[in-house]
């Protein structure tokens, strides 16, 4: 079994201490375009200094890949009315307490759920339509990434109502009722895995994710009212260097 060793630095702790990777959007100088968009990030603050120079950084094209045996994967996520929030860079659900991955023998908390149009990681250079991203922290110290491609096709009954709840301008919109975020979890246990970065500033690295080969379906209507709000909210890819990506089934 392939063991991820886990290491803290202090872009890290200081990205958990403002609790989750939608936080670390809020209050700064960035856009996914223009003169503020990806190519100027390091520029923008020092603390975004691994935007530029990091050589662990995400997303990237999940190729070439190893087929090898990966740590074990489970998921005890929580039905819940999800506050769904807009910060002018996404909308993501923020998760109450209670909802926990397990990666390995490691329990990590369940944070947000973030949506990007279109997906930031690719296959074999093509982009699925969304990219559905579960941030999970570990205390203060650690980070893990769950992701889910979402393509154009049958009707997701949760997504759809996510979608139908998304605040189309600043703001919180809350669901009327829980909603089972385990319903946008693919149904094979195929996987890859990687170790790389925050995809938006302060690009901290060290970062573990897991991300299903497996797309789910979701309306195009539903993925069209996403991109009513963000027509684009994905960083570029970034070249995967002397990282080795696993695919295996947990």
């Amino acid at each position: 079994m392939v063991q991820f060793v886990r290491f803290v630095t202090f872009g890290m702790l200081g990205f958990l201490l403002h609790i989750g990777a939608a936080s670390a959007q809020e209050g700064k100088a960035w856009t996914y375009n223009g003169p503020e968009g990806p190519e100027k990030w390091a520029e923008l603050e020092a603390a975004n200094a691994a935007c530029g120079a990091g050589l662990e950084q995400s997303p990237i094209d999940l190729r070439p890949y190893y087929i090898s045996s990966v740590e074990p994967l489970s998921f005890d996520w929580k039905a819940q009315p999800f506050p769904m929030v807009n910060n002018g860079r996404s909308v993501y659900a923020q998760v109450a307490k209670g909802s926990t991955m397990k990666l390995g023998s490691e329990e990590f908390a369940l944070k947000q759920i973030l949506f990007h149009v279109p997906a930031e990681h690719a296959v074999d250079g093509v982009r699925h339509a969304m990219e559905i991203q579960f941030v999970h922290t570990q205390g203060q110290k650690k980070l893990a990434m769950v992701s889910v491609f979402v393509r154009a096709g049958d009707r997701n009954e949760i997504f759809s109502q996510l979608m139908g709840h998304a605040p189309g301008k600043l703001g919180t919109q809350p669901l009327p009722g829980a909603v089972d975020p385990m319903t946008l979890l693919p149904k094979t246990r195929g996987v890859f895995r990687y170790r790389g970065s925050l995809t938006m500033p302060p690009c901290t690295e060290n970062v573990d994710w897991v991300i299903f080969e497996q797309p789910i379906e979701a309306s195009q209507s539903d993925i069209d009212v996403f991109k009513l709000i963000f027509p684009m909210n994905a960083r570029p890819l970034q070249p995967i260097n002397r990282r080795f990506l696993l695919k295996g089934v947990y």
